[in-house]
């Protein structure tokens, strides 16, 4: 019988900011492409093996919680993720439950479930209970400016494979023209084809989302009659009650989530039936420890999960594993055209002839970084792999 590690010592996290060709995000103050949202994370242990996770949040901010919260991860068992990932929270309630420490123990636990795949010999998916399913449908998500250019977008990216979308943000519900707001819709629709899922994400958490539930019902009535499969984010993310009332009243299904963290902030919106649709952000919440946890209370109440997946191509590694592990879950979101996406892996994701993506099946999260790749969008992309910062790094 092979001997298996049990314990894998953490001697240190690297942090790796992502910049350069950061995508738009739709906020009403928008990012530029050289400013960081996102950052790469490496976990070294003592046996040799490295884990990699992704953090949605300025890299920054993401060095500052690694070094706040290295008295409680420095010689932790990676092999461990869920009791050191909870060690963590636990520990760093009074400092920052809920924001950026929150944020960065995500990417900590992404990977460290990479480093226990990697050290078992099993992929993530199996390791969090067993493969629901091979393969999965990624909805491209693409932002709006005009009617025309979503059309122009989706065209493009059909053309590329993909069968399922999701239109957001932009004019819809900022404009305060409805006719627009329809224009946009039918658009897509028509670029899309009658057979394409479609998805419409109103973006709601944005600065001061001037709209409320009478505006999200009349919304849900019109998209209704374009066949969308759900309403995204169409109130502010804190308007629990209307939420509950728009749920039972709306023609489409509706989501949302991707803003809070840690399990205990979704309950009430699973427990009270505020959501068709779950979304929370693996690499936001908490990891795929918090994730999981997360998805199998709104399985056990009839709710469906689907990761909410702005982020990197290691976010969305991490939601094909845990799509592979729960029942409902048959869409991952993957950005239309993000260099984070397609542009830092060894070997991008490829959509077959049915616009699936197949879950691979190696150990860990079963992707793999090219650094040559990463050099262009980090400074420093060799401290994940504990290499040295090459001349000329940009």
């Amino acid at each position: 019988m092979t001997s298996i590690s049990t314990v894998a010592k953490i001697r240190h996290i690297a942090v790796v900011p992502l910049h350069g060709e950061s995508p738009k995000n739709g906020w009403a103050s928008e990012i530029k492409p050289t400013d960081s949202i996102h950052a790469l994370i490496s976990v070294h242990t003592d046996i040799g093996v490295i884990g990699l996770g992704s953090v949605f949040t300025d890299g920054r901010l993401v060095q500052a919680a690694v070094d706040v919260l290295k008295p409680l991860w420095e010689g932790e068992n990676a092999m461990e993720p869920e009791r050191v990932s909870e060690k963590l929270h636990q520990n760093s309630f009074w400092t920052g439950r809920g924001g950026t420490l929150t944020h960065a123990i995500s990417g900590i636990d992404i990977a460290m479930w990479d480093i226990l795949g990697k050290v078992t010999g099993q992929p993530v998916g199996r390791l969090l209970g067993g493969y629901y399913r091979t393969k999965v449908q990624p909805y491209c998500s693409l932002l709006i400016e005009s009617p025309e250019q979503i059309a122009e977008r989706i065209r493009e990216f059909r053309g590329k494979g993909f069968r399922a979308f999701k239109i957001g943000w932009g004019p819809i519900g900022r404009a305060n023209d409805p006719g627009l707001d329809e224009a946009i819709v039918g658009a897509a629709r028509e670029a899309a084809g009658p057979e394409s899922r479609l998805l419409v994400d109103a973006g709601a958490s944005d600065a001061f989302w001037p709209h409320g539930l009478k505006w999200a019902l009349r919304t849900a009535e019109m998209l209704a009659g374009h066949d969308v499969e759900w309403l995204e984010e169409p109130l502010p993310p804190d308007a629990l009650e209307d939420f509950i009332v728009l749920r039972r009243q709306s023609p489409v299904p509706i989501a949302g989530g991707e803003v809070l963290t840690r399990r205990q902030s979704f309950l009430p919106w699973i427990e009270r039936g505020a959501l068709d649709v779950v979304q929370p952000d693996v690499t936001k919440v908490g990891g795929i420890s918090e994730q999981r946890r997360i998805a199998w209370a709104a399985w056990d109440r009839g709710i469906k999960y689907v990761g909410h997946g702005w982020n990197t191509a290691l976010g969305l590694a991490a939601d094909m594993q845990l799509a592979a592990a729960n029942p409902s879950t048959d869409l991952v979101e993957f950005i239309g055209g993000s260099a984070y996406i397609d542009g830092i892996l060894a070997e991008p994701f490829i959509l077959d002839a049915d616009g699936l993506l197949t879950i691979p099946q190696t150990p860990g999260l079963s992707v793999t970084l090219d650094p040559d790749k990463l050099r262009r969008l980090s400074t420093d992309p060799g401290a994940l792999f504990g290499m040295p910062a090459a001349t000329g790094d940009s």
